[in-house]
């Protein structure tokens, strides 16, 4: 069938951006999350599944996902940041589901961050990114 709108399809390599630079803030967002005001309620959570000390694990995970998100923004190694995401994506929906609290994102959204980030696995940066494809 024909594109309803065939000139658009110029402009596919946009498609990656957006979701590059939406899923990088998120990440951010995640991370001062972590390490700002949310630290005592992370720490208790991971503690509470028996990861100690917990405070170590929320400041780890909560400068990673910083680290991931500041990669996914700027499109610097964005494959290696987008597998990143989508572990820890897929982590926190593993989690999500085993526990009853402790994870305020919903089944759909944790969903919905994993994909975006498996897509940007296969599909790449996108335009306004420092990787070029091969």
């Amino acid at each position: 069938m024909l594109s309803v709108f065939p000139d658009l399809l110029a402009f596919g390599l946009f498609a990656p951006f957006l979701l590059r630079a939406t899923l990088g803030l998120v990440f951010i967002s995640f991370g001062k999350f972590k390490l700002g005001r949310g630290r005592t309620e992370k720490t208790a959570f991971f503690e509470s599944l028996g990861w100690k000390p917990g405070s170590y694990v929320a400041a780890t995970l909560g400068i990673i996902e910083i680290a991931v998100g500041v990669l996914l923004l700027i499109g610097l190694y964005t494959q290696i940041a987008a597998l990143v995401a989508a572990i820890i994506s897929l982590g926190a929906l593993i989690l999500k589901r085993k526990t009853t609290n402790g994870i305020e994102s919903s089944s759909g959204f944790l969903t919905l961050l994993c994909i975006i980030s498996l897509s940007l696995l296969v599909s790449g940066a996108g335009f306004f990114a420092f990787d070029f494809p091969l």
